[in-house]
Order: C-alpha cells, then sequence, then structure tokens
C-alpha cells in the first residue's frame, strides 16, 4: 500500500460512524464522475495522471538538454502557480545537497529587499526565466517579471533573452499569451478547465520538476495509482474519501480547525501547497474548516500549549514517514544531557516515539487525530499524495455544498489595493 488511513483516532470523536456518510458520498462520487456538480468546467485536473500533455513533456526535456549548463532558473509565479512546484521541490529534495540548475522563486510576494538581492545573485549567474500565469496581469508575477525582464535583457541581450524566457500561460488570450507571442517565448499552456491550484502535474509544476532532476515518471505513477484507487466509493477502499468524510464528519461535530502535521522538514512546504488547496476551495459561502499545519516535533514547542489544552475546535492530520534514514544516538561516557538511555537507538525510532505519544496526549486532551502513512518522500508518493488530496478535497467541497473551483474571496483585496495605488 502507497498510502494509508487511519481513522481510529478521529471516529471515537463522532456520535456516529463515518460509514453512515456512504449514501452522501456515493452520490458527491457520481457528481465529480459525471462532471455535473458546481464548478464542473473546473475539472480537468481529474484524469491528468494519464491525461498529462505529453508533447509538453518532450519538449521541456528538450530544454533542459539544450540549457544543461544552467546555474539558475527562475520561477515566477504564485499561488498555484508557485506552491506545487516549491512543494515537490523542498518534499524531494535531499537537506543541504546543492543541484544545477539552482531553482529559485519570484513573483509569490512583493518584497523590495527580495527582488533586489534576487537581481543582484543573478548578475554572476547563467540563468533562464519560466513565468507562470494565466492571465499576465497579476500583481507579484506581473512586478517580478517586469524586473526581471529588463535584467536578462540587459545581461544577455534581447535575442538571446528571448531563448532564455518561457512562458506557461493561456493557449489563446491574455497579456502574457500575447507577450509571448509577440517575442517568441517558448509557451507552454495552462488549460482552461484546471485551476491553479490543481495543477501541479501540468506544465506548471513539470517544467521546474524536469529542471530539477525529479523523475516525473515515477511521480506521475504515483498519481495514475492515486486516480486508480479512488475509483471506487466505498469508504472501506476509498481511502481519499474516507479521509474526506472524517473531516466533513468533524467539521460537522464543531471541530472547525484542521492542522496537517509533519515529523520532517521536508513536508513544511507540501502543507502550504495543502492549506491553499483546502482553503482556497472550501472557505466560502461562511462554511469551510480553518486549515493550518505544524511541523512536529519543532512546533510541540511553540504550538503545543494551544493544541493540547487551548479552544477544543482542533482536530490533526498527521503525515506518517515509515523509512528515513539510518543515524544512531552515540553513547556519551558523562552522560551529562542524561540521553544515554536511548543510547544506541536510532533517531527515526525516538522521532516514531514522539509522534504516538504527542498523538496519545493530544487525543487525552480531545484532540481528534487522523492518521496518514506513507512509506518515504520520493516522487512516487509525491505524485500519490498530490492526487489523493485533490479529489479528497473535491469531496470535501461538495460535502459542504460549495463549489470547490472559484475563489470569489480573492478579488476583494485587490479591488482595495488597486483603488489605493491609483489604477483606473
Amino acid at each position: 500500500m502507497s498510502l494509508k488511513v487511519n481513522i481510529s483516532q478521529a471516529e471515537k470523536f463522532l456520535s456516529k460512524k463515518v460509514t453512515t456518510l456512504q449514501e452522501n458520498v456515493n452520490q458527491v462520487h457520481e457528481m465529480i464522475k459525471s462532471k455535473s456538480g458546481k464548478g464542473n468546467d473546473y475539472l480537468g485536473w481529474l484524469d491528468l495522471p494519464f491525461d498529462y500533455e505529453k508533447e509538453e513533456l518532450e519538449r521541456i526535456y528538450a530544454l533542459k538538454k539544450k540549457y544543461a549548463k544552467l546555474d539558475v532558473l527562475v520561477v515566477i509565479g504564485i499561488g498555484g502557480s508557485y506552491l506545487g512546484a516549491k512543494a515537490g521541490l523542498e518534499f524531494l529534495k535531499e537537506p543541504f545537497k546543492k543541484t544545477k540548475p539552482e531553482i529559485i522563486f519570484a513573483g509569490h510576494q512583493l518584497s523590495a529587499n527580495y527582488l533586489k538581492q534576487l537581481l543582484k545573485y543573478l548578475n554572476k549567474k547563467d540563468y533562464a526565466i519560466n513565468v507562470i500565469s494565466k492571465s499576465g496581469t497579476t500583481t507579484e508575477p506581473a512586478v517580478a517579471f517586469r524586473l526581471l525582464r529588463e535584467h536578462i535583457e540587459n545581461k544577455y541581450g534581447k535575442e538571446e533573452a528571448r531563448k532564455r524566457i518561457f512562458a506557461t500561460t493561456d493557449k489563446a488570450r491574455g497579456a502574457l499569451y500575447q507577450l509571448a507571442t509577440n517575442e517568441g517565448y517558448e509557451k507552454f499552456v495552462i488549460k482552461d478547465d484546471i485551476g491553479g491550484r490543481f495543477s501541479v502535474l501540468t506544465s506548471v509544476g513539470l517544467l521546474p520538476f524536469v529542471f530539477a532532476g525529479i523523475n516525473v515518471e515515477k511521480m506521475l505513477k504515483g498519481a495514475q495509482d492515486a486516480w486508480q484507487d479512488a475509483q471506487d466509493p466505498s469508504l472501506k477502499k476509498n481511502k481519499a474519501y474516507l479521509y474526506a468524510a472524517t473531516r466533513y464528519a468533524l467539521y460537522k461535530e464543531g471541530k472547525m480547525v484542521e492542522y496537517l502535521v509533519g515529523y520532517e522538514p521536508r513536508l513544511s512546504f507540501f502543507s502550504e501547497w495543502w492549506k491553499q488547496l483546502y482553503g482556497e476551495s472550501e472557505g466560502k459561502n461562511g462554511k469551510g474548516l480553518l486549515v493550518s499545519s505544524a511541523q512536529f516535533t519543532t512546533d510541540l514547542h511553540s504550538l503545543g500549549q494551544q493544541i493540547q489544552d487551548g479552544l477544543r475546535i482542533i482536530f490533526e492530520t498527521v503525515i506518517e514517514l515509515k523509512k528515513t534514514d539510518s543515524l544512531t544516538i552515540p553513547f556519551d561516557q558523562d552522560d551529562l544531557d542524561k540521553l544515554n538511555y536511548i543510547a544506541g537507538k536510532e533517531i527515526s525510532y525516538v522521532n516514531e516515539k514522539a509522534l504516538l505519544g504527542t498523538q496519545m496526549a493530544h487525543v487525552e486532551g480531545n484532540v481528534p487525530n487522523i492518521l496518514i502513512s506513507i512509506d518515504k518522500l520520493d516522487s512516487y508518493h509525491f505524485g500519490y499524495m498530490i492526487y489523493f488530496f485533490e479529489i479528497a478535497c473535491a469531496m470535501s467541497a461538495y460535502l459542504l455544498d460549495v463549489n470547490p473551483f472559484d475563489q470569489p474571496g480573492v478579488e476583494a483585496y485587490k479591488k482595495n489595493m488597486f483603488a489605493l495605488l491609483g489604477k483606473k
């Protein structure tokens, strides 16, 4: 099994068994498969593990070969055009191991400090740009691209710069599409029926993954297996639906906050992608869980008190990693730190007991726990988890009776910001 879901430490908090939701789940499953629910014109991701753009992937490999000696690839994007790729790179990157090209992100904030230092850093680097935007007018990436386009044109000249800019954008319209067409940039398509937060397995994520040397075939195989595992709506067989139904049931019982918890630092940005996926999909019409995240054991020394003894509206979804590197705690003759009682044991063993001990404490403190177990941090499991959480998200949002694929609330701050900036 690639991934397991254990709800035993969550279901005990429910007044009814999760399986009593089976009829609701069956109805939503049919709605998803027949593409008849709200926002059904944004279900292009549903069969993406098999229907990904193979021609585009071949062109990405060709670009990687052409620019094999690059020092840096700058990926410009925000939201779904940034978080999925960043999550995958962090999930799969060995700590402290330098890769070539180095993947650097820009356009995901409006920090002059960050952008100025990035431009300075690129002065002595051989680099290319992948700008990702459906419209080309989203403020943060558009500002970053203006600066970086000017920099790369000054560095290499306009003709060479055109070859070093790759645009991932709409297939036929928008400011970035028009610019890419006019300038002759290499173009990759963001399909109309795939929203940003569901776009990890399109060229939005695949281009940075290929340049980083990640095995995307294994990643896609993981997603394909997750697709296969999601075909049967039975809560006894469908792990994604079991997760979705359990979190929905907890929500109905008054558990309004879900923490995604990992015990490995490489899961931290996966949590950031997950927060956008669920927050933007469910948080509307006055509904939806407040999604948050924590990295244990680190955050047990900061958030632990609140989770253990604070307002009882929290539950945790914990990601457990079964296989990790081998490292033994040494024996110390003086034993001043009083750790000789675990000398000779693997650090992974101690981390495992920390997970179990924390789960016991939190459950005793009335914090339900859903446990999701995976074997290891590799391309296959990343692909599997991406699709697992996406299909679970569609189920969760439809159980809430909200459209999983729009985000009307995102526009509110933009209107105020544009007015304050004097935009007509």
